[in-house]
Order: C-alpha cells, then structure tokens, then sequence
C-alpha cells in the first residue's frame, strides 16, 4: 500500500493491488519525514481493465494515474484498489507521495479508539471494520458483547466501543437521532442497560410503553435487569400531592392544558396558598366566582339574610368576604379558566398518588420508567423534573455553603420523542425545565440523553447542549442538515445517512473529538411490543375461532335458520359471552373459511356441522 498523488496535510489516495479498502477503516502512513501518521479511510474503490481510470473523476485524477505507473502498477490490466485516507490529526507538511502504508498496531491506536475501561464505561458496541486491529488487542477487551444481524447474533469481532459516561461532567447530555426502524429505541434501550450495570440513578420519560426490561433476549447470559429498573404509570402509581406543589409548579401544571393568560397568572398567585389541598383551593374559586355571579355586596348580604340555614348563612358569608378582597384583582372570567384546568387536570388523576417511591428509586441507584400518554407525562414531567432538578441543585449548593442536609444523588433523564417535550420555536411548560438542566445541569451532576427523529423539531438551544451524538439512519434532508450542524460529521458520512444499515450508528463524541462509526450491540432485553403486528392479529384470530368452535361443538350440527337465538342464549348463560345474531352468524363464517366446520345447504337453509 502506498501514498499516490498529489497530496495534502489533511488528506491523501492511497493505492494497492492486494488489498481492498473499507469505509472507516484505520491505516498508517510512513512518512519518511514526519513519522507515522494514523488516518480513517472515507471513501474507497475498485478498478480494473473493464473500468478505464480516466473514468474516476474527481475521485482519481491524473496525478494518481501516473503515481501508480511510475510504481509499477500495470494501470489497463490489474485489478487496483484505491482509497481515499483523511489523517486524523493535521500533518505538518503535505505528505509525500510514494510513502509506505500499512495496518497499525493496537496499542498505536489504543488511546483513540477506547477512552477508558470497561469496568467503568459503558460498552455499547463495536467499531466496525477494526477486526485486522484485534490480532494483538488484549484480552480485556474481548468478549464483551455480542452483535445481531438478520436474525442471527454474532460473537465481537471488531475493538468495542466504550462511552466513558463521566466525561459527561465536562462534555454533558447526549442526543439519539434516527428515522423510524433505524434502531434508535433499540440503541437507546442498549444505553439503558449500560446505565443499569453502572446504577446510575436515572428516570426515564416513556410514552410509548416499550422500557421494560423484564424479559431477557438470547444475548444476555451474564445479567439480570429486573431488580434495576421500575415502571410506574402517571395517576396509577405516581402523581402530584397537591399540598407540595408552590405557585410556580401550579401554573406549570395549569400552562400544560393551555397557555394562562397575564390575568390568569395573576390571579394564581393572589388565590393560592402554599400548602392548600386541592379542595379547599377549588371551593375558594367556586365559591368566589358563585359570589361573584351575584354581583355586588348588597345582594350577597340578601343572600344571607334569607338563607334557610345558618350552614347557608355561614356559606354566604364567606362568600362575601372573598368577594371583597378578591373581586376587584381576579376577574371571574379568569377563575372560571383556572377552575376549568384544574378540573380537567383532576380528572386525569394526575393528583391521585405522590413521588415517594420514584424519589426513593432514585436514591437507590435505579432506573425509574414513567410511563403514560405524551400528553400526561408532560404534565407530570413539568412537576417532577423541577422538583428532582431543584433538590440535587439544593443539596450541591448547600455543600458549597459548608452546610449539613441531606445526599440527593446526581441522576440522568431520558425520553424519547423528545421533541415532544422540548420543542423549536414554541413553550411548552416542559421545555422550559429541560433547557434550564440543558445549560446548567452540568454543574450540579444533572443530565440528558434525548432521543427525537425529528432533531430539527427540537429546540435549538438545548440541542447544541448535547455533546455526544448518536447518528441511526436519517433521510429527511432537513434533519441532516441540523445534524451537520451540531456534530462533526463529515460530508462524506453525511451522504451515506439516509443507507445506513438498522444497528448502524455514528457517534459523534466532543470527548473523543471526532465521530466513530459503531454497530451498537446486541441489547440484553427485549421490547414488549417486539411481536409482528400482523403475525399477534393472526394469533388473536386463532384464538378467539378455537373459544367460538368450544362454545357451539355441543350444538353441532347448527341451522342458523332454527337454532341461532337458543344457541346464542345457551352461550350467555353457560359462559357469559353475548353474541348478537349477524355477529354469530359471522363467526361461524369465519370458522368455515378456517377449515374448521363445513355447511351444507339443505331445506332449511345452511346447515354447519363438524368437519370430518
């Protein structure tokens, strides 16, 4: 292998008649000048007697034709492989052309492709095209992940891929783009894992159901993830204790159902108390709006000078006294918005339960699933990530203070469809937490990992925040132009995008300082819904045909003419099953077209009867 052409101090061709190139693959120029030199092949190709080189374009021009034939390369009859090699560090001088390339050495490469160990990384996976790199690599590093590819798993035959998560001390929040059935719930479910090895305290932000770790794949021999992670539903298992929540955590939860209005913020914080529970603030509302349909003092004092019980007096009463002190600063048409919100946040049950046990999750070292629709996590997310973010951010600041309160652990939030949640170019009530932990989360040990498809959707600020990018199949031509933007992507790698194969991944690193391409590992768990939509609609057919055939064998054979209204009876009361006659009649249509009975047309009309 040697350097052709004329050359750069950042890239060079490099030619062979032996050996054929790979994408990402990493190689070492002798410079007889500058010493060795380490590059990543970005683009690679093949010529022959039927492919004349003056064909190659840009790619090979006429400087690399005539550095082959002055080699001895017989350029209209070999089989020749050229490849275009980007140094990974600019050289000083152009390289000279002529120079010797070879494969390099593991521990040449060592200290770029893996930044710490794997006792204290997480191994997501492995560098593709490295495997000439691990003849002499060490033992260590072997073994530590399987690979899954059309439905088979693969023992590691590349260097693996180790994220050093402390670095996100100085290089924080990751971002996870990918288009749909790229990989990137699958990639994210991989990260989960590493976290739990680790027990790094993290809540994760589900709304699609699919972060249970319950049910192990084939390529998990070594670890048990059950008791890691917890799933808790929003209104069943966790809410919002209402007495806990400050005006500012109120009008978040209340911004979630829709925007207030200046009048409406205002009046929040003249009406609430904190500390109140969510009746006596409801009734302070009503009963102020009830007094304020009356209109005037004089006709509420009517009220209770007529009132037929002195509990209505009373009611009256108050009501007055919060006419006089509230009227003239909280107009009715703004309670009334307020009032509306509230209830419908009620309904939701989003005030049902408390965050004892994810709080105490967390303190744990656990991995705490909250799960629920986008719209219910988001309500809930507004209370929650203000609350955890505020007491991490309360605990470090009283250290610095040399005061004594209680440990709250530093933790990560992830969640998918993040630009959901933290959106461009409108609020959201969630948002607004997120960009906050986004700039300054860092500091007190407070971070990200957001996965979108969309990442031109998410809001600017906080994706320039995300200094480690994970790239999966992207075709929309606006989202690789924001990932351009915010990675080190080169255009190279931009092009093969929208072709990258499912599992496939860029990462790009401002750790490492530049992005790696990566086949993410086998995941150790499997996805609730990994069952093919069409195969469980095949399956619940079956069934419910096998239940139908079990309540109607007795009957057999069945004229639907005479017998249906006393079968569908017999099966009410025998099974409690309630069929109406087109639906029965169905059923038994559906039976014949399975093969399971058969008909035949007699005088009275269709007769079913078992299959012989």
């Amino acid at each position: 292998m040697k350097v052709l052409g004329i050359t750069t101090q950042q890239e060079v061709f490099i030619g062979s008649r032996d050996r054929n190139f790979r994408i990402n693959e990493f190689l070492i120029v002798e410079d007889p000048a500058q010493g060795d030199l380490i590059g990543e092949i970005v683009e690679a190709k093949t010529f022959n007697r039927f492919i004349p080189l003056d064909m190659g374009g840009d790619f090979v021009d006429s400087s690399v034709i005539e550095s082959l034939k002055a080699m001895g390369y017989d350029v209209n009859n070999e089989t020749i492989y050229i490849g275009r090699l980007r140094l990974l560090k600019e050289a000083q001088y152009p390289v000279l052309t002529g120079s010797a390339v070879r494969i390099p050495k593991f521990e040449e490469v060592r200290r770029l492709l893996i930044p710490t160990e794997p006792e204290v990384g997480l191994v997501l996976g492995v560098i593709k095209n490295t495997d000439d790199l691990t003849r002499d690599m060490d033992k260590k590093y072997s073994n530590l992940c399987k690979t899954f590819d059309e439905g088979n798993f693969y023992e590691q035959n590349d260097i693996p891929y180790i994220l050093d998560y402390k670095a996100m001390h100085e290089y924080p929040h990751i971002g996870v783009f990918g288009g749909s059935g790229s990989g990137k719930s699958f990639g994210l479910r991989v990260v989960l894992e590493e976290i739990m090895q680790k027990e790094i305290p993290t809540v994760v932000l589900d709304p699609h159901y699919e972060m249970d770790f319950s049910l192990d794949s084939p390529a998990n021999d070594k670890f048990k993830y059950s008791d890691s992670f917890k799933c808790l539903q929003v209104g069943v298992d966790v809410g919002i204790k209402f007495e806990e929540l400050s005006v500012g955590d109120l009008k978040n939860l209340l911004n979630t159902s829709s925007q207030l209005t200046d009048s409406m913020n205002n009046t929040v914080e003249i009406l609430f108390v904190k500390g109140s529970n969510y009746y006596s603030f409801f009734n302070k509302m009503q009963n102020l709006t009830e007094a304020q349909e009356v209109g005037s003092v004089e006709k509420i004092e009517e009220k209770f000078f007529y009132a037929d019980s002195e509990e209505d007096k009373q009611r009256w009463i108050d009501r007055k006294d919060l006419y006089q002190k509230y009227d003239k600063t909280c107009p009715n048409q703004s309670v009334r918005g307020i009032m509306w919100r509230l209830i419908k946040l009620y309904n939701e049950g989003i005030f049902n339960r408390d965050i004892t046990e994810l709080v105490d999750g967390i303190k744990a070292g656990k991995l705490m699933v909250i799960q629920g629709s986008t719209r219910m996590i988001q309500v809930f997310s507004t209370f929650l990530l203000n609350k955890l973010y505020y007491s991490r951010r309360e605990y470090r600041e009283s250290v610095y203070r040399h005061e004594s309160t209680d440990f709250f652990p530093p933790f990560i939030i992830v969640t998918d469809e993040a630009h959901n949640f933290a959106p461009k170019g409108y609020e959201t009530p969630s948002k607004s937490i997120l960009k906050e932990i986004a700039q300054e989360g860092r500091k007190y040990g407070v971070f990200l990992v957001l996965a979108t498809q969309r990442p031109t959707l998410l809001d600017e600020t906080i994706t320039a925040q995300l200094n480690t990018k994970f790239i999966f199949r992207t075709v929309r031509a606006s989202d690789i132009d924001t990932i351009r933007e915010e990675t080190d992507i080169s255009p190279d790698e931009a092009k093969r995008l929208p072709y990258l194969t499912t599992g496939d991944v860029f990462i790009s690193s401002a750790k490492v300082g530049r992005t790696s391409y990566v086949r993410i590992r086998a995941a150790h768990t499997q996805t609730p819904h990994k069952e093919n939509p069409f195969d469980e609609l095949n399956t619940i057919k079956s069934r419910e045909n096998e239940d139908f055939l079990g309540y109607i064998r007795d009957f057999m054979p069945i004229s639907t003419s005479v017998d249906s209204l006393e079968i569908i009876q017999s099966i009410y009361e025998r099974y409690s099953v309630n069929y109406t006659i087109d639906q029965f009649n169905l059923k038994l249509e559906e039976l014949k077209k399975s093969g399971l009975i058969e008909v035949e047309e007699t005088f009275l009309g269709p007769q079913y009867r078992l299959k012989e």
